[in-house]
């Protein structure tokens, strides 16, 4: 390898051919950093169930989490909360059997997510309410009273 060095016409050095083709180290670690993880480490081995997704909205008297996860039933979810920390997780075992004359296939599936939360302080926890209907699992998590935004108002100067 040689180790040309160009000089253009304004002077200054300029190294050229060295290991071009090489990411500077930052630019190297940028790039794992940067990138998406490997779907391996997103989804369960046998389905390619990724992680479902989340939208938390806030007003002035709530927050709420829709997580799309469509083909369950409510009776699928587990819904948790300790210690201002909700988890929301999902187990489902499937299994097929087909018999013919000189066989027998069996084929099982198995499909599972844990997704947790720490929720802040200002949510009362004796009032959270879940529902699931059409693949959106929706969970209303209220404010308390003194942490619910105020409306404006004018004090008077005496």
């Amino acid at each position: 390898m040689s180790n040309l060095i160009n000089v253009p016409k304004n002077g200054s050095l300029a190294k050229t051919n060295s290991n071009a083709s090489f990411p500077s180290t930052s630019n190297w670690l940028d790039d794992i950093f940067n990138r998406e993880l490997p779907s391996v480490f997103t989804s369960n081995f046998n389905t390619g169930f990724s992680l479902p997704k989340v939208n938390i909205k806030e007003t002035a008297d709530n927050y709420t989490v829709e997580m799309a996860v469509p083909g369950l039933k409510k009776s699928d979810f587990k819904l948790d909360i300790d210690h201002h920390v909700l988890s929301i997780s999902t187990e489902k075992k499937e299994t097929h059997e087909q018999q013919e004359e000189n066989y027998t296939r069996r084929e099982f599936g198995y499909t599972s997510f844990k997704r947790t939360f720490t929720l802040p302080e200002t949510v009362d926890d004796d009032k959270i309410t879940a529902n699931y209907q059409d693949g959106i699992l929706n969970i209303l998590l209220p404010k308390k009273e003194e942490a619910k935004q105020k409306p404006a108002r004018q004090i008077k100067i005496s």
